[in-house]
């Protein structure tokens, strides 16, 4: 890209702390951004037929990475508040100005989540941190937008979203992340709004052993797991100004998995 235009932009990323979030935070820092390293304090208890996918990183990689970037700060929510984002919009505005770039990258997975032990609170922990989260998150950014430079939005879904055995929660809520991906870009776009959605496919955060990674590789096209940087270079992509005239779509970066 020859020039993003994102030199000097406030870019808010949730989930931040580690993974494919921290490489999209790298990422926009390395355009020049002013980058807002969201965070969740802590990981609540899990209840006694559940485990977490996803946990939170310690405090002290959350420091780090800060410390890393320069300009960065780093900000924490529990994004399944009721009332997480306009708390969550006044402490970035207060520490760095108003929102340019909203990653919506923060999500909630857990097992088991097969149609056989689904329960209405495993669906609601999904579905509060997936999809509701995101489309209060983006509201807020939306009332907040500035008419002589109005923000984007890049959602992070997953290929899980097509549909795959045994993540009815975390794929379905997903699936709806992407649905609000395009009602948003109906509505906002009127306004200058943007909104996209990045899927990735099997990316290796660190939770592949040597047997799972062998497998990804040989169900993958181009034959290699995914990179956390292959996730960020797309999201930055999609909130350059390379991307100005594109809105409502969701970009599938997986190396050919699941098409």
């Amino acid at each position: 890209m020859l020039d993003t235009r994102l030199h000097d932009k406030v870019v808010l990323v949730t989930g931040a702390g580690g993974g494919i979030g921290a490489a999209i935070a790298r990422a926009f820092h390395a355009q020049g951004a002013r980058v807002a390293v969201h965070h969740l304090p802590a990981d609540p208890p899990a209840p006694r037929d559940a485990v977490w996918e996803h946990r939170t990183p310690a405090p002290a990689a959350v420091e780090e990475l800060v410390a890393e970037l320069t300009g960065a700060v780093a900000v924490a929510a529990d994004l399944s508040a009721p009332d997480a984002a306009p708390r969550l919009f006044g402490e970035v505005e207060r520490l760095l100005g108003p929102v340019d770039v909203l990653v919506n990258n923060a999500a909630h997975c857990e097992t088991p989540d097969g149609i056989d032990a689904v329960t209405a609170d495993s669906l609601a922990r999904h579905y509060r941190v997936n999809a509701i989260a995101p489309a209060l998150l983006t509201g807020e950014l939306a009332r907040r937008a500035r008419a002589d430079a109005p923000p984007c939005v890049v959602n992070i879904s997953t290929d899980a979203a097509r549909a795959f055995p045994g993540q009815i929660g975390y794929g379905t809520s997903k699936a709806a992340l992407e649905a609000f991906t395009r009602a948003a870009a109906l509505d906002l776009g009127a306004v200058g709004v943007r909104v996209n959605a990045v899927a990735p496919g099997p990316v290796q955060t660190g939770w592949m052993d040597a047997a799972t990674a062998e497998y990804a590789r040989s169900v993958v096209p181009l034959g290699r797991v995914g990179e956390p940087e292959d996730i960020a270079d797309a999201v930055v992509f999609l909130a350059s100004h390379q991307a100005r005239w594109i809105t409502g779509q969701v970009l599938q970066v997986a190396g050919g998995h699941a098409l």
